[in-house]
């Protein structure tokens, strides 16, 4: 995972078989991958959501929410092909029908809207600030399969939303999807799955299974041996970026989640103390380049 190793915490490591259970993935054999245990988790998220039912907070809905303000723009490169984009640009989000907010397919909306939105098979994105994004998959007549708390369930659509504000995510990835009726079943068919029998890390990874059937998604469903062929295109604004490189989608998703998970702000004070640290080290580097002399006469 090259400079993401000092964020990641490795609890532990195990070997777990790739192959699809649905069998969708024909195009090669089974493969073996070392699966990561990660300190982040959506439980964490759930427990922090209870606890604020439970002492009386502000509900999520009620309080006041920018995608923009909040999220962080970034792109998702496998190799030169640009698989996920989030983009609050003009030319990227294109105001639709019943838009709030103007941000197009990034806008979000409150359950009982998109209940009015949702086609079975599409993919629901719950957001809200400092929380993980929550996915779900909307199987009809107003309920939808997502993994909550280490198990696949079958809940209504402003049940599994737990208040929080969401968009139809279809657009963000860009792999071609299965067919609705395949993505329903696919999701349908996982509900009761939990504990050490689940092959995805966290609800984004299940529902994206789902809907474009790719082991990429699946805990160990790329060898991280080698080279490193994702990357996670970040935006600073003022058209600068930075960019992280991964050995397998899994282990950049679990990035892009945490990045989700403390805001825009943070993730640019974080990359800026980086990046600041970094060219202040060439400097001098530089320095000692040009004046090799320099650090002798100081002594």
């Amino acid at each position: 995972m090259g400079n993401q190793v000092e964020k990641l915490t490795h609890l532990n490591y195990k070997e777990v078989p790739t192959a699809d259970p649905t069998g969708m993935d024909r195009d090669e054999g089974p493969r073996i991958g070392v699966s990561y245990i990660f300190s982040n988790d959506d439980d964490e998220l759930e427990q922090q959501q209870d606890s604020v039912h439970d002492l009386g907070g502000e509900h999520p809905a009620l309080q006041p929410y920018d995608p923009q303000l909040h999220e962080v723009e970034c792109s998702v490169y496998y190799r030169d092909e640009c698989i996920y984009q989030k983009s609050f640009s003009e030319e990227d989000t294109q105001p639709e029908e019943g838009d709030e907010g103007g941000w197009g397919h990034l806008s979000t909306y409150t359950p009982e809207n998109l209940l009015n939105r949702c086609k079975p098979g599409d993919l629901v994105e719950f957001v809200c600030q400092a929380q993980y994004p929550h996915w779900v998959v909307y199987v009809g007549d107003f309920q939808v399969v997502h993994l909550h708390r280490l198990e696949v369930v079958n809940s209504f659509l402003t049940d599994a939303s737990q208040g929080r504000r969401g968009r139809i995510a279809n657009q963000l990835y860009r792999y071609k999807p299965l067919s609705p009726a395949v993505v329903v079943r696919n999701a349908l068919e996982q509900v009761g799955c939990k504990d050490r029998d689940l092959s995805w890390r966290n609800s984004e990874c299940f529902a994206a299974w789902c809907r474009y059937g790719k082991r990429e998604f699946k805990i160990g469903g790329e060898l991280r041996i080698g080279k490193q062929p994702y990357r996670l295109q970040i935006r600073l604004g003022d058209k600068r970026s930075h960019t992280l490189e991964f050995q397998s989608l899994e282990d950049l998703i679990m990035e892009k989640r945490r990045n989700d998970q403390i805001g825009r702000a943070a993730v640019i004070q974080e990359l800026s103390s980086h990046l600041q640290a970094a060219e202040e080290e060439e400097e001098e580097e530089e320095d000692r380049h040009h004046h090799p002399g320099a650090q002798t006469a100081v002594e």
